[in-house]
C-alpha cells in the first residue's frame, strides 16, 4: 500500500508547497528492509537503559560453510544448535575460575548473511566485561576488564560442543562429514572493548530489525539485473558493486528468511527477561548507577525524537500535517479501513 501525500494545514484542495511524498504502509515483516525503524530505536533505548558501567566485549561465533546444506534443509534446528553451543561455550569459560569464576550475562543476535547475500550463519554476542558470582556480587573480568577469554580456546571448545550435539539434531551424517568439520579451525573472535557501552548497542542496532540488504545499498534495477553495493572485507573493506540476475538476487535474499516464530535475539543470565527486573537493579546499585526503567510510552516518544522529523511533517515547507489524497493498492491483503489523513 502506498499513500501519496500533499502538505496542507487544513486541506481545502489548495496546496501550500506542492510537494508530493510517497509513504509506504508498514508491513511489519521482520525481513522487510524498509519497516521497523521505530521498533529498532525502541530496542536500542531499552538496551542502553540496561547498560552496566563496565567494559563491553563483542564476540562472534561463525559456522563453517560445510554446514550450509543443513542450514538450507533444517534452518531452525541448526540455528538453535548454534545458539546452544555458543551459550554453553561462554558459560563454560565464565564459570572457570581461571578465566572469570562468575556467570557472564550476554545477548546473542543471529545473522545469516554476508555482504554479497551469501549464506553465512554467525552469532554476534554482546558480553559485559565481568559476571555475577554465587554470592550475587559483581566480578570484573581479567586485567580490569581489558581481556575476556582466549579466542583460540573459545574456538576449539565451541567446535567441540557443536559437533558433539550435532547427532542429536541431525541423523544420517557419516563419519567423513564429521571428520571434515575438524579440518580447519572455526572462526571465533572477540573485538577489543568498545570506547563506551553505547557504541556496542549502536553497532548492532543497525542489524537487529533489518534484513540482509538495506535500501540504500540498492543502486539499480531493471529486467536484466539488480545492482547493489557491498564491501569486500578480503580487501580491507573496499566498496564494490555486484550485479545479479533478478532470480539469482531473489534466491540469495530468500536464504535469509527465518522460520516462522524463530527468535533471533536471545538474552541470557542476568540479561534475560525473567532475571533482569530482579538482578539488574542490584548489579547497577553495586556499580554506583541507579536503574530507572522506561515505560513503553517513554521509549516510543524518545525513539521518535531520535529518528528526527516524522512522516506527518513536510520536509519542504515544514507544515506539520500531511493529508492523504490518493492510495495505490499493491500486492497483499487489503487493510480493514483506509485512513483519509495521517495523524
Amino acid at each position: 500500500m502506498e499513500y501519496t501525500l500533499f502538505p496542507s494545514s487544513t486541506f481545502t484542495g489548495e496546496l501550500q508547497c506542492g510537494l508530493v511524498r510517497i509513504s509506504y504502509n508498514s508491513c511489519r515483516n521482520r525481513h522487510c528492509p524498509k519497516c521497523q525503524n521505530l521498533d529498532k530505536e525502541q530496542w536500542m533505548l531499552s538496551r542502553e537503559n540496561e547498560l552496566l558501567p563496565v567494559p563491553y566485549f563483542h564476540v562472534v561465533f561463525t559456522l563453517p560453510d560445510k554446514l550450509n546444506p543443513l542450514a538450507l534443509h533444517q534452518p531452525a534446528r541448526l540455528y538453535n544448535l548454534l545458539f546452544e553451543a555458543a551459550w554453553q561455550t561462554m558459560k563454560t569459560f565464565g564459570s572457570d575460575p581461571k578465566h572469570l569464576g562468575a556467570q557472564a550475562g550476554m545477548i546473542f543476535i543471529l545473522h545469516t548473511w554476508g555482504q554479497t547475500l551469501s549464506l553465512h550463519p554467525h552469532l554476534h554476542c554482546i558480553v559485559p566485561g565481568g559476571g555475577i558470582t554465587k554470592s550475587g556480587k559483581w566480578k570484573l573480568a581479567r586485567s580490569k576488564g581489558k581481556f575476556l577469554f582466549p579466542v583460540k580456546a573459545l574456538s576449539r571448545v565451541f567446535r567441540a560442543k557443536f559437533v558433539a550435539a550435532l547427532p542429536k539434531s541431525f541423523t544420517g551424517l557419516d563419519s567423513a562429514f564429521y571428520q571434515s568439520l575438524f579440518e580447519k579451525p572455526w572462526v571465533v573472535y572477540a573485538k577489543k572493548p568498545f570506547p563506551g557501552p553505547k557504541q556496542v548497542i549502536e553497532y548492532l542496532g543497525r542489524y537487529t530489525h533489518k534484513a540482509a540488504l538495506s535500501y540504500h545499498r540498492l543502486l539499480a534495477l531493471d529486467k536484466a539485473q539488480v545492482t547493489f553495493a557491498y564491501k569486500d572485507y578480503r580487501q580491507s573493506g573496499v566498496k564494490k558493486q555486484m550485479r545479479l540476475a533478478p532470480l539469482e538476487f531473489i534466491r540469495r535474499f530468500s536464504l535469509h528468511i527465518l522460520p516462522k516464530a524463530f527468535v533471533r535475539i536471545r538474552h541470557f543470565v542476568f540479561l534475560s527477561s525473567r532475571a533482569k527486573p530482579r538482578v539488574l537493579p542490584l548489579l547497577l546499585g553495586q556499580l554506583g548507577k541507579e536503574f530507572v526503567p522506561l515505560s513503553r510510552q517513554e521509549k516510543r516518544q524518545q525513539a521518535r525524537t531520535r529518528l528526527g522529523p516524522d512522516l506527518i511533517t513536510c520536509p519542504c515547507c515544514k507544515t506539520p500535517t500531511l493529508v492523504t489524497v490518493c492510495c495505490f493498492i499493491r500486492a497483499g491483503p487489503m487493510p480493514k479501513s483506509l485512513p483519509v489523513a495521517l495523524s
